[in-house]
């Protein structure tokens, strides 16, 4: 999965509370560079930290973070999860939401993205829950790495994002389903 020998993969480690800020700057980057997340947060720290959060990793090659992945409880506001429990029958508590994923634009091509949603899945799997995902209809590089990944879309849906305000959805489960 990575270009680097396996460099990479050997710097995918669990993120500690001293990460927050590195990880902060990756993603304003990753905002400048590609606009995600679309909305830019008020708390960036606390959008990465949200109370739903089971465990996030970031990837570290260089010795600076690099990217980031981290893997939520579903709730029933999440459109994947329900797609999911609709095709299976298995209730959206069995479902874990892979997110807030971002490689930093000068690490790109090294496999990283691959690596942290392989290291997401597989706590989820590890958990026994069924790893999902959704991601803005136009983003369609980030589409294309699920796709790549053997992730199965579900459907697009349509979001309300405020009150004046829908966005397309794309939602993705893991091989498996």
């Amino acid at each position: 999965m990575s270009n680097d020998g396996g460099g990479a993969a050997r710097h995918i480690r669990r993120r500690e509370d001293h990460d927050i800020d590195g990880c902060v700057r990756v993603l304003a980057e990753v905002h400048e560079s590609d606009g995600y997340p679309v909305d830019w947060p008020r708390d960036p720290a606390g959008w990465l930290a949200r109370p739903s959060l089971i465990g996030a990793w970031v990837a570290e090659p260089d010795g600076r973070i690099a990217g980031h992945v981290g893997l939520s409880r579903s709730t029933p506001d999440n459109a994947a999860p329900a797609l999911w429990s609709a095709r299976t029958g298995a209730g959206i508590a069995a479902t874990a939401m892979v997110s807030r994923l971002f490689v930093a634009p000068w690490a790109r091509g090294r496999g990283i993205g691959a690596l942290l949603m392989a290291r997401a899945s597989g706590e989820a799997r590890d958990r026994g829950l069924h790893p999902v995902l959704d991601v803005v209809a136009s983003d369609t590089a980030a589409a294309a790495l699920y796709e790549r990944l053997g992730w199965s879309l579900l459907d697009t849906v349509e979001q309300q994002w405020g009150p004046d305000r829908r966005v397309a959805v794309r939602c993705y489960a893991a091989a498996g389903t």
